[in-house]
């Protein structure tokens, strides 16, 4: 089932969903999730963010370029309805394979697909 991807784009949004303290990290991207409060249904929505650590203007655009095709692959087809999704570019977003960063993001979402229990019987949240 594709999802339409719809923008996150205010401070606000992205603070709670990094509030929600539900993540994967991977090699390329750390992938934060929150559900919407009462917009089961609704499209889900996602925001793209690099920080200075990822590199001068040029790499961080190139990371959230990079970020926003795999996530238009991967989410728009495995992401939950009515969720909120963060994708964190880490340093080596810009050189990783398309390949892998595409693994890394479905290995992300099927982490955060696990039921929360079995992540809290771990001692950890992601």
């Amino acid at each position: 089932m594709t999802v339409r991807l719809t923008r996150l784009k205010t401070r606000g949004d992205f603070l709670r969903v990094a509030a929600g303290r539900v993540r994967a990290v991977r090699p390329a991207l750390v992938l934060q999730a929150a559900p919407r409060p009462g917009d089961e249904g609704a499209a889900l929505r996602v925001g793209y963010t690099a920080s200075r650590r990822v590199g001068n203007a040029v790499a961080r655009n190139r990371a959230k370029r990079r970020l926003r095709a795999a996530a238009a692959s991967v989410l728009a087809r495995q992401g939950r309805a009515g969720t909120d999704y963060v994708l964190i570019a880490r340093a080596g977003t810009g050189a990783r394979p398309y390949a892998e960063l595409l693994a890394d993001l479905e290995g992300a979402l099927h982490q955060l697909a696990r039921p929360l229990s079995s992540r809290d019987a771990r001692g950890g949240e992601g």
